[in-house]
């Protein structure tokens, strides 16, 4: 408040407001923000968080489309779903080194890791290293009309073919 020239108490204009004041102002704004930010971080703690992933299992296509030799890559699924003597099998593409997505060279007959030089056979198993471990066989079977279905979340024994 200020006081007139004749004694009146008039009161505080925007201009003539103290230190006190503005300083209890800033104060106010900064809890504000605070609380809003804290608000906010709540907020987005409570939305979940979600993992989205291709689906482990999913269609190969036809028994038949799978003579012995034929050797095909799922680049979506890392696997590879193998015509072999007898039936058909799949095999994880990661690599057992490191990781490495590996690919089919049908020139050589290998499966070869691009990153450092593991070499697989056909069947998976370690022809050249430094993998230290075969490729993962992984789940294959065959619905009554003969449609494949891989799911490279199971693995199962080496040599455990789905009969043709």
């Amino acid at each position: 408040m200020r006081e007139a020239d004749e004694g009146m108490v008039l009161p505080l204009g925007p201009k003539d407001a103290s230190r006190r004041e503005f300083m209890s102002q800033v104060g106010l704004g900064a809890c504000a923000l605070t609380i809003a930010g804290a608000a906010l971080t709540v907020l987005d703690f409570m939305e979940p968080k979600v993992l989205f992933e291709p689906p482990t299992e999913f269609k190969a296509g036809h028994i038949q489309d799978f003579p012995e030799g034929t050797v095909k890559f799922d680049e979506e699924h890392r696997a590879y779903i193998i015509g072999g003597q007898g039936g058909v099998f799949a095999l994880s593409a990661v690599c057992t080194h490191l990781g490495c997505i590996t690919r089919y060279h049908a020139d050589e007959g290998v499966i070869a890791c691009p990153c450092h030089g593991s070499r697989f056979d056909a069947d998976g198993n370690v022809v050249h290293g430094p993998a230290p471990r075969p490729l993962p066989w992984i789940e294959v079977k065959a619905d009554a009309e003969g449609n494949l279905t891989v799911d490279t979340s199971v693995v199962i024994p080496h040599g455990k073919v789905l009969k043709v």
